[in-house]
């Protein structure tokens, strides 16, 4: 087995158990939006967010839902030999959006061919008991997982990135989804401003104390024609080098469960989008890097909650 799976509670390891095969999941743009950015909240949305909503683009091209896992499927399974597929519902937030919607959207992907789950990316106040019953239902069926962006545990941080909700909207949102069968994956952004090492430390005493179910780990990158990109112009922001990320992020994963799933350890920024920092477009080397550190210390996941 790879030396960075014995390390930490991986995605595939997690999916492969459950399913016995490969499963890969398909990103989905609905072609919903978001409150921080229609004016419900605000307009401009976090500071690090394009206007794409780290979507592919594909429901402005015309292309289903439908259409978009078939195509997925495709291109998976010849890169991966995936046979099965988990619908990821990526761009903006996709509970936001009538109840009778989401139930049509969610209904397509799952009635797609080798479909066995959902995942679901939202914001923490953009759910409601009826859409959480709704999820609850097909997770008798299907592997369903929901993912909060929470981003931090400071509400100054969430403040100042323009976030639009803080850290009790977000315990409220994981509250109100335990123990109806759907798995909680929370994201958390590492090098955001104005913090430092113990204050992302603390994000991860946070999230251990919740009984959460997985993890997305990313790094701040800066993308053009945002907020953060002034910021970054003006001097006022500097972006983590490659290896205080990889040292910082080890950190955290040395301070969350082990039973936490950890479905991602870093970005996958568009490289025609990118300001900073460069060495983010350079994946495997940053997982490399992780690896090693991990080694190095002879660590894993949650050594230090053992």
């Amino acid at each position: 087995m790879d030396k960075m799976k014995k390390r930490y509670n991986d995605l595939n390891t997690y999916l492969r158990t459950l399913f016995g095969c490969r499963v890969q999941k398909i990103s989905i743009d609905a072609g919903l939006s978001c409150p921080n950015r229609d004016g419900t909240i605000s307009t401009g949305g976090c500071i690090y967010c394009n206007a794409r909503g780290s979507g592919t683009g594909a429901h402005a091209r015309g292309l289903s839902v439908t259409e978009q896992l078939i195509r997925g499927k495709h291109a998976l399974s010849k890169r991966y030999k995936a046979k099965k597929f988990i619908a990821y519902f990526q761009s903006f937030s996709n509970t936001y959006a009538p109840y009778e919607k989401l139930r049509s959207l969610y209904q397509e992907a799952l009635a797609v061919e080798d479909v066995v789950g959902l995942s679901i990316g939202t914001r923490p106040d953009c759910v409601d008991e009826p859409v959480l019953t709704l999820l609850q239902g097909y997770a008798k069926d299907y592997l369903v997982w929901i993912e909060y962006g929470l981003q931090s545990a400071h509400d100054a941080t969430l403040s100042l990135i323009n976030r639009g909700h803080d850290l009790h909207c977000f315990k409220r949102a994981v509250d109100i989804t335990k123990m109806r069968g759907i798995k909680i994956c929370v994201h958390v952004i590492l090098g955001l401003p104005n913090e430092n090492r113990a204050l992302m430390l603390e994000t991860a005493r946070a999230i251990a104390d919740m009984d959460i179910d997985g993890i997305k780990l990313h790094l701040l990158y800066v993308i053009k024609g945002t907020p953060l990109e002034r910021m970054y112009q003006e001097g006022t922001y500097q972006c983590l080098t490659q290896g205080e990320y990889a040292d910082i992020l080890c950190d955290f994963l040395e301070r969350i469960p082990q039973k936490m799933v950890i479905q991602r350890l870093t970005g996958d920024p568009h490289a025609e989008e990118l300001v900073a920092p460069v060495w983010s477009l350079k994946k495997g080397e940053t997982l490399r890097l992780i690896d090693e550190i991990l080694e190095r210390r002879n660590s894993c996941q949650g050594k230090f909650l053992l």
